[in-house]
């Protein structure tokens, strides 16, 4: 079920909401991890089978690894029986198809040993893996590092299949939001809150992200591209994915606030980065933390003794989070480009030597929103072959016009908000809105107004989904 989408909008939430604030707080977690089985079984419910199976397999296995002493081996031991448990669930269903199909072209003769595999892809496996798995790994650590074991396994059931970040994240720690699951308050204004932020992501995904999207799918459809349709293109996938996933997860955070979870954010103006490093910071940034705290750290991170060891922390970190994003070699490639680009940045130290030089501050942050733009040229490729098609399209190197009517048709249709799109990813509109509250000395005046604007834009998306816009979410396939 998608958020945008009439069911969830006029019939799902609603009820859920309804029935939410009339039970008894007691009974409110119980409510609420029915109601996020449903919203996940709505598709193909026999996904549902997964979800469970995770719940169970990771509650108990933090019961096991809570209830060992800290000296006794046998802990480190259900650790690692963990991870690898839904590591081989996930490499199974994500991957193997991926794998058996490498191998069978690879290696002809080994399609007589195997058959290729064609496993159906549970919706949003990666995120609720990940946030499972480390809850568990919290647990292992304990202490302020860690986690103390949810002894009720609705909880941990909650935690783990609730709703509002189930799909498409943000990727959730359970220390982020412990406390919460056991105590917490709605209040009129954190629910007001709730509904503007999900109405910001609605407004986002339905009337930036997808109309962009018909932009980006006709580039990239088209074999015999001249270089403006080229550029138009990847411009418009640069923000058509920005507002997708930032969309969405406001729409998560939103849903989370309406119901008393405050969840960290997942997006600060990516496209204003300096650097890559600094990309990775304001991008999907509960992912990145993740990698952080859960493979960096324990590689030995930055403060390693030799060079060599801190190229090979950020390899396998940066080959894992391409790998990650799907299977497929366009993410592989992918990933080890960010990775190559942020370890060429930490060995030449670039982050903090960038305000020093006039010229590098103006010409890096160029670079780097190029190399990001080209990074979603693999992206979104289907095949590392089609995507060097595309890039050889951009530098004019295939032989086909700079400018045709195809690329002067979507320019002329879609300029305004290409425009719109572009100053959206910037604060400046946020800083204008500042300066004007400040100036008028009514703050609460301009957020009335804003509200305003945000509730006829929402009306103007529900049109939109009336009439059967195009309306798909490129974080579902992960």
């Amino acid at each position: 079920m998608l958020f945008t989408s009439l069911e969830f909008l006029f019939m799902f939430l609603p009820a859920v909401l309804l029935i939410y604030f009339v039970l008894p707080s007691r009974l409110r977690n119980y409510w609420l991890l029915a109601a996020s089985f449903f919203f996940y079984a709505w598709g193909e419910p026999v996904f549902l089978l997964f979800m469970l199976a995770s719940i169970v397999f990771n509650y108990l296995m933090a019961l096991g690894i809570d209830r060992m002493d800290r000296s006794n081996p046998l802990r480190r031991a259900m650790l690692a029986v963990d991870v690898l448990g839904n590591l081989s669930v996930l490499f199974v269903y994500k991957y193997m198809n991926f794998v058996t199909d490498a191998l069978h072209r690879l290696f002809p003769w080994t399609m007589g040993l195997f058959e290729a595999t064609s496993f159906a892809l549970p919706i949003g496996i990666s995120f609720f893996t990940f946030q499972a798995m480390s809850y568990v790994i919290d647990v292992y650590r304990g202490g302020e590092m860690g986690a103390r074991v949810q002894r009720n396994p609705a909880y941990v059931g909650l935690y783990i299949a609730f709703f509002p970040q189930l799909i498409a994240g943000p990727i959730v720690r359970y220390t982020t939001i412990e406390e919460q699951i056991e105590e917490r308050e709605v209040t009129f204004s954190s629910f007001s809150d709730g509904v503007y932020r999900f109405v910001l992501g609605f407004n986002k995904k339905m009337l930036l992200a997808n109309p962009l999207a018909l932009v980006a799918d006709k580039a990239f459809a088209t074999y015999h591209l001249s270089v403006g349709m080229a550029w138009l293109g990847i411009v418009c996938y640069t923000l058509q994915i920005y507002y997708d996933f930032s969309g969405y997860s406001d729409m998560a955070i939103g849903l989370g606030r309406m119901f008393g979870f405050r969840f960290l954010e997942n997006f600060n103006y990516p496209y204003i980065s300096k650097t890559i490093t600094e990309f990775w910071r304001r991008w999907h940034i509960s992912l990145g933390t993740w990698f952080r705290d859960y493979v960096y750290f324990p590689l030995g991170g930055s403060r390693v003794k030799s060079r060599t060891r801190l190229m090979v922390n950020l390899f396998v970190v940066w080959l894992l989070t391409g790998v990650w994003h799907g299977a497929n070699w366009t993410f592989i490639l992918w990933g080890v480009l960010y990775g190559v680009i942020i370890t060429a940045e930490k060995m030449t130290d670039l982050p903090r030597r960038l305000p020093q030089s006039r010229l590098l501050s103006v010409v890096y942050p160029c670079f780097t929103l190029l190399a990001v733009m080209f990074g979603w040229v693999l992206f979104r490729a289907d095949t590392i072959r089609a995507a060097g098609r595309y890039v050889f399209s951009l530098f004019g190197l295939r032989g086909y016009p700079v400018l045709d009517t195809l690329a002067l048709f979507h320019f002329r249709e879609y300029a305004v908000l290409i425009a719109a799109g572009v100053i959206c990813a910037t604060p400046a509109l946020r800083r204008l809105r500042d300066m004007i509250a400040e100036r008028i000395g009514g703050a609460k005046l301009m957020d009335a107004l804003e509200g305003a604007v945000q509730i006829v834009l929402f009306v103007v998306g529900i049109s939109a989904l009336v009439m059967n816009a195009h309306n798909p979410f490129i974080y579902f396939n992960f």
